[in-house]
């Protein structure tokens, strides 16, 4: 069985003939932090399976600003950086890698070839539509109903979920590309936070102080 088989979901629902040109056809890509893989509806990379590391997807406003509308994992599949594939469907979104990280890239023509084919990666893919859509509509929720304090609270519990660590190496600027939000705007929140004693901050760090008010405060 080859690498890509173990990463890939529904591989054993393909048959060998798919499973052939899959693997014929991907490509391994290592990228660095940092590093834009896909630009706009415009841009049709590929199917992005991936193996290792971090990367965000985000929209970016006319203005410059921008929001993360959900990140990607090991063994996630990215849909829209073959956004060719789904022409109904045309999103300007913006994918990077927020840690080092390694993928198989399929290309759009292959994998829109099998799951025309293949009753198993249709409904597989539209199940990946079904729970991104999901994300972006709990994010719109979350900006429309719920105020900054606790969207920032959240935030940043979720961070330490992420990194496994109370100390986040994170600027400000960067948590407000995450959120929508301007740098001004998170820096007036997290000095609040400090002198409520919930956070320390020191030049590109925010450290959790008070979990358990932060967890509080993001519920209620």
């Amino acid at each position: 069985m080859s690498a890509i088989a173990e990463y890939f979901p529904i591989w054993k629902q393909l048959t060998p003939e798919q499973q052939r040109k899959i693997e014929d056809s991907a490509m391994y890509r290592k990228v660095p932090k940092g590093t834009v893989i896909h630009n706009g509806s415009l841009d049709c990379v590929g199917l992005l399976l991936i193996h290792s590391g971090q990367l965000r997807a985000y929209m970016l406003s006319d203005e410059g600003r921008e929001i993360t509308l959900y990140r990607l994992f090991e063994m996630d599949i990215c849909l829209f950086s073959a956004s060719c594939i789904m022409r109904s469907i045309q999103f300007d979104i913006t994918i990077e890698t927020e840690k080092d990280t390694e993928f198989w890239v399929i290309p759009p023509d292959v994998y829109k070839s099998v799951m025309e084919e293949s009753a198993p990666v249709a409904n597989y893919t539209n199940e990946i539509m079904a729970a991104r859509f999901s994300e972006v509509m709990w994010l719109i929720e979350q900006i429309m109903w719920k105020s900054f304090d606790k969207r920032l609270a959240s935030f940043l519990l979720e961070e330490t979920a992420l990194e496994g660590s109370e100390i986040l190496k994170v600027t400000h600027e960067t948590i407000g590309k995450h959120m929508g939000s301007a740098r001004e705007v998170v820096t007036r929140m997290l000095r609040y936070f400090q002198n409520e004693g919930w956070v320390r901050l020191t030049r590109g760090t925010v450290e959790i102080t008070d979990r358990k008010r932060l967890e509080q405060l993001a519920n209620e």
